[in-house]
């Protein structure tokens, strides 16, 4: 018997195979609208236990920073709107830089700060440039520009035509707003932190919009844009803002989805068995890793909305898109890691 028949024989039977799933990790946004919620350090530590490694702060809590601390886990942090007007003088903006960032950092790994969130462009959107531009300057004081990225969340009230997908743009009375915006994190080579619910959008219109399409679990192609087919609802909302961008002249701007998220009660089509078709769908689809039908091929970076349910939000289906409940039992089983880095033992035959 050769040699290397037994070898060959052994690996036959116990191959071990190092599968990586490639794809982006899921990130969620953690909220803290609730009385009843658990500390920071043991939110933290439900981070850890399900490999959430990307997270999302509405604004510098303190004690969330402290418990983030070296433990690797991406920080998107926000500047809260009430906050914004403040930040249009550049000394404000560089103490809050020093304050609620560098004081924490590197141990506090982050990413992003979001200089406001779904500003009503009428109500605070002159500030919001001005802001974003004074907390740019701070950053590059602190020659920390290519680590951490400066931008503002929108959501999809600004846009004004989004059917087809290819045909999305922003409303024309918003424009003096969000093109500024636009053309600043091109030149910064940032990104556009979208908010993105097909809940919303399915609520308003599901005369036209089907369930199945909003929640990830149509089996065809729904919606034809040209030679692009889509299967969600999700893909489509998205190729519309990528869509907007670009006709606000940043096709270089890439679009991170900072918020997406479906209620599990308190309203229409808020059900248990919907919120985890739609969450469990959606963190498949970014683990996935293929982009859009209108950007195949890129990672589409994902925050769901939200940790825990919130009992101190109104109106009543604002409660109920946690992913967990305040006692740290989850809702669903589903998967936040990007890749699998544990090998797993198989066994095959050649």
């Amino acid at each position: 018997m050769s040699p290397m028949i037994p070898l060959l024989l052994l690996l036959a039977l116990f191959a071990t195979i190092l599968s990586p799933t490639s794809g982006e990790p899921v990130g969620v946004c953690y909220g803290m609208m609730g009385n009843n919620l658990p500390s920071k350090q043991d939110t933290v530590a439900l981070f850890r236990q399900n490999s959430i490694r990307r997270v999302r702060l509405y604004d510098p809590n303190p004690e969330a920073l402290n418990a983030l601390k070296n433990t690797g886990i991406e920080v998107m942090v926000g500047v809260p709107n009430s906050d914004l007007h403040s930040l249009t003088n550049p000394a404000s903006a560089r103490a809050w830089l020093q304050n609620n960032v560098l004081n924490h950092y590197p141990a506090v790994n982050f990413k992003y700060i979001a200089v406001g969130n779904e500003v009503v462009p009428s109500n605070g959107g002159r500030d919001v440039l001005i802001a974003m531009s004074y907390v740019y300057d701070a950053v590059c004081g602190a020659n920390l520009q290519n680590k951490i990225i400066v931008s503002t969340a929108v959501d999809m009230t600004l846009i004004g035509k989004s059917f087809p997908p290819s045909a999305g743009q922003f409303r024309d009375d918003v424009r003096w707003y969000i093109d500024p915006i636009i053309n600043f994190l091109a030149n910064t080579n940032s990104v556009l932190l979208a908010n993105i619910y097909p809940y919303f959008s399915y609520i308003g219109n599901p005369r036209d919009i089907s369930l199945s399409y909003a929640l990830f679990t149509s089996p065809n192609v729904i919606v034809w844009d040209g030679s692009r087919g889509y299967q969600n609802l999700f893909d489509a909302l998205l190729d519309v803002v990528h869509s907007a961008v670009e006709r606000s002249d940043g096709r270089s701007v890439p679009v991170v989805v900072s918020e997406s998220g479906w209620p599990s009660n308190g309203g229409n089509a808020a059900s248990f068995d919907n919120a985890r078709a739609y969450y469990t769908g959606l963190a498949a689809r970014v683990r996935e890793n293929r982009g859009t039908p209108k950007k195949p091929g890129r990672g589409v970076e994902t925050y769901l909305f939200a940790m825990f349910d919130e009992n101190q939000k109104n109106p009543e289906y604002e409660k109920n898109f946690g992913l967990f409940f305040p006692n740290k039992q989850p809702k669903f089983q589903m998967s936040f890691a990007g890749v699998r880095e544990d090998p797993v033992i198989e066994k095959c035959c050649i």
